[in-house]
């Protein structure tokens, strides 16, 4: 067990925090959008079952936050269980060509992601908080663009060598059991007194946290759009892995930078200001390839969606802290509960839709939302005054 006298050190906290982020969400969340196309080339499958193991993935995402909420476990724990549960299910994937198999691993690896989003970022953000460095949250955040681009260079990898995915997943497996292994000891230190106050006396949600909520999952349905079918797109377009290999690590590099950037040249930026222009750039991402079905409008899209989901994230969670005092987590937790209502709505609208324009009507609901949401957010910032670092 870890001394609690003493406290974590900053760069601990942020190796830490961008550790798990990036094997809980860059490799447990996001590891199949890349990966899909090779899976259709060795396996034969189709994009309507790549579409059940994204959905369920996103339905244990959904359950995973939705017990944290309940449940209001410590950060640390929460974590902790969720890198075991991410390392085992996405080994394991490498290990069966069952599609049932698939399936039930998406849906445990998603419950996984989501104790580890929401323990991780509440332990980091609070242990910053105590060194009064906030600001090093935007290094914390990268950490899921930097697991985004690890799954998007071994999915290249494997692609222009033509060796099958199988082994890729074993490989992120065994990365991610390797982060769990490491962020085990350091992962178990509390912070002093936040979680007894949380267990004490968690308060209801306020009028201020029901309006970020319902942002939140506006901001859910309208990333999964791009996010899921960036990649596939790409490959009708340019059947080459040498070419549309490259979409997925660009979306994880935007995503990797603009936090470390956003929290240094925007560090007194009241946070619901960041996140409501985050979603006005998320909307020219998403709308993009509606104007031009091309490999420039889908870098376009990857750089805008994968340059602003993760400052929509880390400032939504900042602005969590502030308006949940004591109870961070839960709140952390219904943000995260209604992102995964939004991305399960996304592909749900996308399948009542006319095959030929169901993708076009998607995200052009998405855009709309989006931007009502940006207004909505400006406003309540307009009357807060808060930076992201209070």
């Amino acid at each position: 067990m870890c001394n609690t006298d003493i406290p974590v050190s900053v760069r601990a906290v942020v190796v830490v925090g961008l550790s798990s982020l990036a094997a809980a969400m860059g490799v447990g969340r996001f590891a199949l959008t890349p990966l899909m196309p090779l899976m259709q080339e060795a396996f034969g499958m189709t994009l309507t079952q790549g579409a059940w193991l994204a959905s369920a993935n996103y339905l244990g995402y959904f359950v995973g936050a939705g017990c944290t909420f309940l449940l209001n476990p410590r950060a640390g724990l929460s974590a902790r269980v969720g890198l075991v549960i991410v390392a085992v299910s996405t080994l394991v994937m490498g290990l069966t060509s069952s599609f049932g198999a698939w399936l039930a691993l998406r849906f445990i690896s998603g419950i996984g992601s989501a104790l580890v989003l929401v323990g991780a970022s509440t332990w980091a953000m609070s242990h910053l908080a105590l060194h009064r460095r906030s600001e090093a949250s935007g290094w914390v955040f990268a950490g899921v663009g930097v697991g985004v681009i690890l799954a998007g260079l071994v999915a290249l990898a494997f692609g222009v060598s033509g060796r099958d995915p199988d082994i890729a997943w074993v490989l992120l497996g065994a990365v991610c059991a390797l982060v769990a292994a490491g962020t085990w000891r350091p992962l178990s230190a509390p912070v002093t007194g936040l979680h007894d106050q949380e267990v004490r006396s968690p308060p209801p949600l306020t009028r201020s946290g029901w309006t970020l909520v319902a942002c939140y999952g506006v901001f859910g349905f309208g990333y999964i759009i791009p996010a899921t079918f960036i990649p596939a797109t790409a490959r009708a377009l340019a059947n080459d892995p040498a070419v549309f290999g490259w979409i997925w690590p660009a979306f994880g590099l935007a995503a990797a930078a603009s936090t470390v950037a956003i929290s240094t040249i925007f560090r007194v930026t009241p946070p619901r200001r960041v996140a409501a222009w985050s979603l006005v750039v998320m909307s020219i991402g998403v709308a993009a390839p509606l104007f031009q079905m091309s490999v420039f409008s889908l870098v376009v899209s990857a750089l805008c969606v994968g340059g602003t989901f993760m400052v929509m994230t880390m400032a939504g969670a900042q602005e969590a802290r502030r308006i949940a005092v004591g109870s961070p987590t839960r709140l952390m937790a219904a943000l995260t509960s209604a992102f995964a209502i939004g991305q399960m709505a996304g592909p749900l609208v996308i399948s009542v839709g006319r095959a030929r324009n169901a993708l076009a009507l998607a995200s052009g609901s998405a855009v709309a939302l989006l931007l009502l949401s940006s207004l909505v957010l400006l406003s309540a910032s307009a009357r807060t005054g808060r930076t992201i670092l209070d």
